[in-house]
């Protein structure tokens, strides 16, 4: 076999006598193919990302993939090692249902792996991989590397307790759906809500929930639902069960910092198979399904309910003793009253005979004083007329039987005056005690059959 380089010409011949010897490509590549044979013969366990994934579409297929490998050196340049790769038929028939059942997920573009793989070489087709077994071990602590890396970066930002802080309204009915119209979580959901007593005004904005496309779609729809969150108490997220490779949109970082930072108490009812998603830990409440974010609320509003026919019934009680505390109260001031009301009639009553007892007397002193000052007058116009002149008798006489005219007729006046003002206090009496005897039968009347005042 000839060598794999060109000879040097010999000493004392011309190089034009000696033309470089050339090998047919075939017979290159074939021993390319011999030397990777010999120096891999083994299997090798490897590191790469699915750049690229064609799945069997039938029975007998195979499986082709592109692998892909970036890494940075220690200078900061970028390298990236790319090689395709092949799961034959009867392999992958081995081993993608031991990964997926391992892992939760199929396999997907994206996703980094562990695999081991033969080295082969084809004169027509090149460099490849044949994929002998992948380690699904890997995948899975390669899954929740990212995805505590997401709550690291989710912490550090404070954007899984942001939510838990904002105030969920006590009666929260005005709610905000993200969810798949047509998905039956949404629908058992719905059903939930109107088989309770309570009246919900629901919004619905639908939204993709599985996928690669579900964050994006998402998060346009908490984008819709911003500029209007003063018309909700809530946003609820819900979504039916389904495998772990469906649930993964849940866990991206993008969509669970949208959730940490919205200004509004958002409700997630993702239907989970094991553990909780990097979304549940970022919301204000998760919950395991669409219904029981239903039954929660109904359960809420049920509880508030409760609360409030507490309340009412503890106002009943407090206003009937407040009422009997009164009635009882009322009813001693109303025999104190007319306790007082009897007491002031009775000294009225008593002041007022003493008045008229001391009136009496009083009016025949005065008239016996009277009469007495009379009697000296007349006495002394007598010695007065005894004393005049002759001339002066007749008409003292008649002065004097003009002043006992005059006499008789004041003190005839004086009398009727007397005895009127008697009996104007007589009547002034008996009014004010027929007064006070209204009064005290007005008061022993109940209310209803008082007569209105004047």
């Amino acid at each position: 076999m000839p060598p794999l380089y060109n000879r040097r010409s010999e000493p004392g011949l011309p190089a034009s006598a000696l033309p470089p010897v050339a090998l047919p490509l075939a017979e290159l590549l074939l021993r390319v193919k011999q030397t990777l044979t010999e120096r891999f013969a083994d299997s090798y366990w490897v590191v790469a990302e699915i750049a690229d994934l064609t799945l069997p579409r039938f029975d007998g297929s195979h499986c082709y993939l592109t692998l892909t490998d970036q890494h940075q050196t220690g200078r900061g340049a970028q390298l990236k090692a790319q090689a395709r790769a092949t799961i034959w038929s009867q392999r992958y028939q081995q081993v993608a249902p031991a990964f997926e059942e391992h892992t939760g997920q199929e396999l997907r573009v994206g996703l980094k792996i562990m695999l081991r793989v033969q080295v082969k070489f084809h004169e027509q087709y090149g460099l490849s991989l044949d994929v002998l077994a992948i380690d699904p071990t890997y995948t899975v602590g390669e899954l929740a590397r990212q995805r505590l890396e997401t709550l690291r970066k989710l912490q550090e930002k404070g954007l899984l307790d942001r939510q838990r802080a904002l105030p969920l309204a006590l009666a929260p009915q005005r709610l905000a759906i993200i969810s798949s119209p047509t998905a039956a979580g949404f629908q058992d959901f719905v059903r939930q809500l109107e088989e309770s007593p309570y009246a919900f005004s629901l919004a619905l904005f639908p939204a993709s929930m599985q996928g690669t496309e579900a964050p994006a779609s998402i998060r346009a729809a908490l984008d819709t639902i911003r500029p209007r969150r003063r018309y909700f108490d809530a946003v609820v997220l819900i979504r039916g069960g389904g495998s772990k490779i469906d649930l993964l949109a849940f866990d991206d970082y993008g969509l669970a910092a949208a959730i940490g930072a919205f200004p509004v108490p958002v409700l997630t009812g993702i239907g989970h198979e094991r553990d909780e998603a990097v979304v549940d830990l970022a919301a204000h409440l998760a919950l395991k399904t669409p219904t029981a974010v239903a039954a929660f609320l109904a359960e809420r509003l049920a509880r508030l309910d409760a609360v409030f026919d507490g309340y009412a019934g503890r106002i009943r009680e407090v206003a009937q003793e407040v009422v009997q505390a009164s009635a009882s109260h009322f009813d001693r001031l109303g025999r104190r009253t007319h306790l007082a009301a009897q007491n002031r009639l009775q000294e009225h009553y008593t002041a007022l005979r003493q008045r008229v007892r001391a009136a009496a007397p009083l009016a025949r002193l005065r008239l016996r004083q009277q009469e007495q000052q009379l009697g000296q007058h007349r006495q002394a116009l007598q010695r007065a007329a005894h004393h005049a002149a002759e001339g002066q008798h007749r008409q003292l006489r008649r002065l004097g039987h003009t002043l006992a005219r005059r006499f008789r007729y004041l003190h005839r006046r004086r009398r009727e005056q007397l005895l009127t003002h008697r009996f104007q206090l007589q009547l002034a009496t008996e009014r004010l005690l027929h007064r006070a005897e209204i009064r005290l039968l007005t008061l022993r009347m109940p209310p209803a059959a008082q007569p209105a005042a004047d």
